[in-house]
């Protein structure tokens, strides 16, 4: 089969091309390398079957043609990172809304190209449940708090796929993705666990947002990749919204220690008020935890890498890189 991977240059695409690829699949990606990187491809470029073109979806005009030329289309292309929402919300709902309404439409016009939307686990906004379902009523913070464009932006992709699917009969699955992490990601948008286990590795302070209790669970980004094929192959995925992500819920105090245990290292922790780290008024979720059984019970898919796994996953990662730059 032929897919199409829309942002795939970014850390989660370009593990999800390199699993097609192995496969036997043949993968073409378009990103325009805005937050992804040529870095995260590299090692697929010159492989049979791949392609790579560096293009923005919003205004490529070979979008139309591409779609049709592809069995399925894994829509991962949008602003990404809370440091990048908070400094330009404008881009991130252009990105994000804009984006995902020429893929579909695209899919469309191609007679009905399966596409996977992918969203996020911001859209629970701050609800309080003890885990989130994806048939919970959501609750958005004030449009006054820019920190919530991103998840509004991601929840009109929702609704908008949905529509698409009412109307014409598109074949779409939408995916909230809970906190992927792993090698390959950077901490430049503020990304907790590669900053962390960079801090770390140099033997400074870990900057941690708030008072660090906060919860999040952490999902190593094969067992994702693992996930969207598992939901690209599943026909009664479709016309669905699916949790992806692991149920081990940990404090972000205990990740910045877990980290400091597991790279050896003698770093500290420096607490930083919110207002300091993002903008005046900044709101965060207290608690972020999926439920998976939906998705479980649909495809037998269960996360099966350990946070103590992930983190040294990521730490040998950003080892590998920093030798390979000093060579």
């Amino acid at each position: 089969m032929r897919y199409l991977i829309t942002g795939g240059a970014g850390f989660i695409g370009g593990h999800l091309a390199e699993a097609l690829l192995r496969e036997g699949h043949s993968v073409v990606i378009v990103d325009d390398l805005s937050t992804g990187s040529e870095n995260n491809i590299a090692h697929l470029l010159g492989i049979p079957g791949f392609e790579f073109i560096e293009a923005d979806i919003i205004s490529m005009e070979r979008l139309d043609n591409l779609v049709a030329g592809v069995d399925m289309v894994f829509h991962l292309a949008a602003a990404v990172g809370v440091e990048l929402v908070v400094r330009d919300p404008a881009r991130t709902i252009k990105t994000n809304v804009h984006g995902t309404e020429r893929v579909l439409s695209a899919a469309i016009k191609a007679g009905g190209v399966k596409t996977l939307v992918a969203s996020t686990s911001e859209v629970y906004g701050k609800s309080a449940k003890q885990s989130f379902s994806e048939s919970d009523d959501l609750l958005i913070g004030p449009s006054t708090r820019s920190r919530w464009s991103y998840a509004c932006s991601k929840l009109l992709d929702e609704f908008y796929a949905m529509a698409c699917m009412k109307a014409s009969g598109l074949p779409v699955i939408v995916s909230r993705f809970f906190n992927t992490v792993g090698p390959r990601q950077t901490g430049m948008y503020g990304m907790v666990l590669p900053r962390f286990v960079s801090k770390a590795l140099a033997g400074e302070p870990l900057l941690v947002y708030g008072d660090g209790e906060q919860s999040r669970c952490f999902c190593h980004v094969l067992d994702t990749v693992d996930a969207l094929l598992k939901l690209a192959e599943c026909p009664d995925a479709v016309g669905r919204v699916l949790n992806i992500g692991t149920t081990r819920e940990t404090t972000i105090n205990g990740l910045a220690e877990l980290v400091i245990e597991r790279t050896g290292s003698a770093s500290g922790i420096t607490r930083i008020p919110y207002d300091e780290a993002y903008e005046a008024g900044f709101e965060d979720m207290r608690r972020r935890v999926p439920n998976i059984s939906a998705i479980s019970e649909l495809t037998g898919w269960r996360p099966q890498r350990s946070l103590e796994d992930i983190v040294d996953d990521v730490a040998n990662s950003l080892r590998g890189a920093a030798a390979n730059n000093r060579c």
